[in-house]
Formats: C-alpha cells, sequence, structure tokens
C-alpha cells in the first residue's frame, strides 16, 4: 500500500506544467488552467500519462473531445502524483453514484477533492483538501436554440430576467448563470438528479455580484460559497463546501 505524504501547506503547491498552469486561489480551493490548444508534443506527452482504462476511453473519442480529456486527465495525474508524492502508476480513479470521481492511491482513496470541466481551448481543475466543490467553465459561443435551452434549464424568474435583455447581453448572463448551477450541481455531486431549473442563482450574482453564499432549497443546512471566476475568454465558476451554514448574505 501507498503511504500518502501530503504537502505541509493546507494550500496546494504545485510545479506549472507544460500546459497547465496556477488560474487562482481561493478559500485553500486552488483553481488549475489547462491550456487545450491543438499541441501534438503535449498530446503525445500527456497520452503517456494515462493507464490502461484511461486509453480504452480515449480511443472512444472524436478528435476535439479526445485532446480535452487526455490534457486535462494528465495534468491531473501529474497535480496529484506530486501532492502525495505517488507514482502515476499507483494513482486511479473510481466515481460516487453519480459519477463524480475520486482518486485512489495504491488501493486507498485520497483525501482530496478535485473537479475538472473544459470547453473549446479551455479547461480548469479545481482542487481542495477540505469539503466538496465543483467548477465550470464555457466558452460564450452563439447558441441556435438558446431560448429553448433557457427555458430548460433556468428558473422562472431567471427567465423573465434573462428575456429582458437583448441578445448579447442575454447570451453573456445565460452562460454566467449556466456556470454557476454547473458548479453547484457538479459540487452537490448528484449528476443531473439535481434539476437546474429548480433553484435560482443567487440574485446578487444575477446582478453582477462576483461571490455568495448558496443553500439548495431542498438542502439548507448545507452552505456553498459560490464564486464567478470568469474572464474575458471564457465564463466559469466555483462551488465549494462551506464549514458552517452562513445563509442569509
Amino acid at each position: 500500500m501507498v503511504m500518502i505524504a501530503q504537502n505541509s501547506s493546507e494550500s496546494l503547491s504545485f510545479v506549472p506544467g507544460p500546459w497547465w498552469s496556477p488560474f487562482a486561489t481561493t478559500a485553500g480551493v486552488q483553481i488549475v488552467h489547462v491550456a487545450l490548444s491543438p499541441d501534438p508534443a503535449c498530446e503525445s506527452e500527456a497520452y503517456g500519462w494515462l493507464d490502461k482504462a484511461e486509453r480504452g476511453a480515449w480511443g472512444k473519442y472524436l478528435p476535439r473531445p479526445r485532446r480535452q480529456f487526455t490534457l486535462c486527465r494528465a495534468a491531473l495525474r501529474a497535480i496529484l502524483c506530486e501532492r502525495f508524492d505517488c507514482r502515476n502508476d499507483q494513482l486511479s480513479f473510481g466515481a460516487g453514484r453519480h459519477g463524480k470521481p475520486f482518486a485512489i492511491a495504491g488501493g486507498a482513496r485520497i483525501p482530496f477533492n478535485f473537479n475538472v470541466s473544459h470547453s473549446g481551448g479551455h479547461g480548469l481543475i479545481a482542487l481542495s483538501a477540505a469539503g466538496r466543490l465543483g467548477v465550470d467553465i464555457e466558452e460564450r459561443i452563439p447558441r441556435r436554440y438558446l431560448n429553448e435551452l433557457i427555458e430548460a434549464v433556468m428558473a422562472p424568474e431567471e427567465q423573465t430576467e434573462l428575456a429582458a435583455l437583448p441578445e448579447s447581453a442575454k447570451l453573456h448572463l445565460f452562460y454566467r448563470l449556466w456556470t454557476l448551477k454547473e458548479a453547484l450541481i457538479k459540487a452537490l455531486g448528484t449528476g443531473f438528479s439535481t434539476d437546474p431549473s429548480g433553484f435560482q442563482a443567487p440574485p446578487a450574482m444575477r446582478r453582477d455580484g462576483r461571490s455568495s453564499v448558496f443553500s439548495f432549497p431542498n438542502l439548507p443546512s448545507v452552505a456553498w460559497m459560490l464564486e464567478d471566476i470568469g474572464d474575458e475568454r471564457f465564463a466559469a465558476a466555483l462551488a465549494y463546501e462551506l464549514e458552517s451554514p452562513k445563509i442569509g448574505r
């Protein structure tokens, strides 16, 4: 069995790689940016990090999803191996009931939380030593059936606010709300058994606020910090579990 050695600091420390680099740090959560533009040399190196099962999955993807999967998974492997001082061949991944992955080293589950998201040429990996978390990223590309999508995934109040906006502003707010909701669902770990139209983003964050505390209507005892971490390149959001309820902000 592998003896898992953690760094003494609660915050993650790692050496940036050929295609991954620090993006942001907040409250002990480290967010890593993964560059997903075509790069044969990086993709070849990343493929070498994959295990047998991952290479089997690799062969089933179309070229762009294959590149996104390979570069993100290899970056995650490199970071976890450095953090826990284990060899890559000792590292594997399992999945919870709704498909949320966790890491295993030498047969023992690693006491560390992570979440991965990618869109177009960008990926984000969020990592934390404590509490559940979720991250989501979306490139702001036009959506042909935007109004139908809004009806499917937004709560009634959100739909009303979006309907009042011109198209460009509507698209921007849609991606903002969508990443916030997706990050929360991923943090909760229930997949889309949680209906995104069944809850709404905090009012402050629908009005350009950068962070807020959130609680699911059916789970009021659990508090989540929700942060907009997007920039001019993409919409993105982070959600992480708080140690004690701080609802009411």
